[in-house]
């Protein structure tokens, strides 16, 4: 049984179909990467796991329970983390109030485990993030671009999540953010935490992914090894820029 699983699942906004049929699962301690162009159904896809939409048809499961029908807020409290495309901080409040927000789940009531499991949280976004320790006093929207990328992941980290969706963590970033970003998300699956992943830049996404799913105008087209994947010849020229 995968940890995470979609089947036929369609989302509508009004009378447009944006996601057609989508099966895709998650399995524990994977990476899994979901590359296509813009428009394509990626963040429709996430917001709809998260319980920010719901799908028209089909389910949606974790842990083999259906989450399709329930509030967002269930289902970050269930153990799905979040960080959304354009990272979404609280420009006027500090790093540390920013994380503290992540702590919150389950109708605005701290997760369970008390003082010492929150301090264990501050402590691991911190240890990923030590540019974000060094400015936890300062407002997030005064952070460069790609320390803003960092809260926004360490906010979902905040959560304590079993399942980390991303969604663009690259965007706007230069190389070397980039490059330093996907290594953190490598070292997050290495502490065993499960990562869905969208991200334009396909190649970075399949060189730290296990699997990968290319979807097209809202459905899956191609399913594959992260490996299979780079090499193959359609992948390459859509969306890696090769010929």
């Amino acid at each position: 049984m995968a940890l995470l699983e979609l089947a036929g699942v369609r989302i509508h906004y009004g009378g447009i179909e944006a996601v057609k049929g989508v099966d895709l699962s998650v399995d524990e301690g994977e990476i899994v990467t979901l590359i296509g162009g813009n428009g394509a159904g990626k963040t429709t896809t996430l917001k709809t796991i998260s319980g920010l939409k719901h799908p028209t048809t089909g389910s949606i499961a974790f842990r083999g329970k259906r989450i399709d029908a329930l509030p967002a807020h269930q289902i970050v409290s269930m153990g799905i983390g979040h960080a959304p495309e354009g990272r979404r901080i609280f420009g006027r409040m500090t790093v540390d109030e920013n994380l503290e927000m992540g702590l919150y789940a389950g109708g605005g009531k701290k997760r369970e485990g008390g003082k010492k499991a929150e301090a264990a949280a501050f402590e691991r976004v911190y240890a990923l993030f030590p540019v974000l320790k060094e400015r936890r006093t300062q407002p997030g929207g005064t952070l460069s671009g790609g320390q803003q990328q960092m809260l926004a992941i360490g906010r979902a980290l905040m959560t304590r999540p079993v399942v980390l969706m991303l969604d663009e963590p690259s965007m706007g970033l230069a190389p070397m953010l980039v490059e330093q970003i996907f290594d953190i998300i490598r070292d997050i699956s290495e502490q065993g935490t499960t990562v869905l992943l969208i991200e334009q830049n396909a190649h970075m996404a399949l060189s730290i992914a296990d699997r990968g799913y290319v979807i097209e105008s809202g459905s899956i087209v191609l399913e594959d090894s992260a490996r299979e994947l780079l090499g193959n010849d359609q992948v390459r020229k859509a969306y890696l820029g090769e010929e």
